[in-house]
């Protein structure tokens, strides 16, 4: 694609997005930095940015296919994508298949249980606040979405995962749970956006369960730049 770079509009802790000489296109770029516990430890994992991008592009791609719109429009090199622009609605989805993390501390459901049903959460995105978890009422009490958008975010979360659990099981891996976000387009439907990758979703290799996601990071398991590759290679992101 014919697109050039403009001026920098936002920067997060693992992305920046810039504007472009194309109305409506932005350039999402991955970053190498990693941070958890609220930013408190932060680090850079060498390749990080590239692998988030690639598998992010790889994950967007399959979801189009099977009919879930995205904000994705094309891979511009390794840690650049092209994206369309949209207005983020404060709300994470995260998807939880397998007990683990903040699930286990929080509600005391015994680590590495396999869910009876995929549980639908919703959490604010809000640093200050630390991302808490909220229910429907909150969300629409502030305005963030209607009851319907409500109802569409967890029956897209719901799909989503049903097609991630198909991919990843098909190269031995468990899709323990991850997080999606979601924004508006200028004519007001929501699209997936932000990313899918291993720093998104927590990944465990189902046979031996060693974990392939920032975990790694975020308890000083070891070999995270190994196991960050491990996923490009296995879903075939780096071809």
């Amino acid at each position: 694609m014919d697109i050039s770079k403009r001026d920098l509009l936002h920067e997060g802790k693992a992305k920046r997005v810039y504007a472009t000489d194309q109305d409506g296109l932005y350039i999402q770029v991955f970053k190498d930095s990693a941070t958890a516990f609220d930013g408190i430890k932060k680090a850079t994992i060498e390749g990080k940015g590239t692998i988030n991008c690639r598998v992010s592009s790889k994950m967007f791609t399959y979801l189009e296919e099977r009919g879930i719109k995205t904000h994705f429009v094309e891979l511009l090199n390794n840690n650049e994508m092209v994206i369309r622009g949209v207005k983020i609605i404060p709300v994470e989805v995260v998807v939880r298949n397998i007990a683990a993390g903040s699930m286990v501390k929080r509600l005391g459901f015994e680590e590495n249980r396999v869910l009876p049903f995929a549980i639908v959460e919703f959490y604010l995105k809000n640093d200050d606040l630390h991302d808490p978890l909220v229910n429907d009422d909150h969300i629409l009490a502030q305005g963030y979405a209607t009851e319907d958008e409500i109802a569409h975010l967890r029956d897209q979360a719901r799909k989503i995962n049903t097609y991630l659990q198909e991919f990843f099981e098909a190269i031995g891996i468990n899709i323990v749970d991850f997080k999606l976000e979601f924004g508006r387009l200028p004519d007001g439907s929501i699209i997936l956006a932000d990313e899918i990758s291993p720093d998104t979703c927590r990944l465990w290799d189902r046979e031996t369960g060693k974990k392939l996601d920032k975990d790694r990071f975020r308890f000083d398991l070891g070999d995270v730049e190994g196991a960050y590759q491990e996923i490009l290679n296995r879903t075939g992101a780096g071809n």
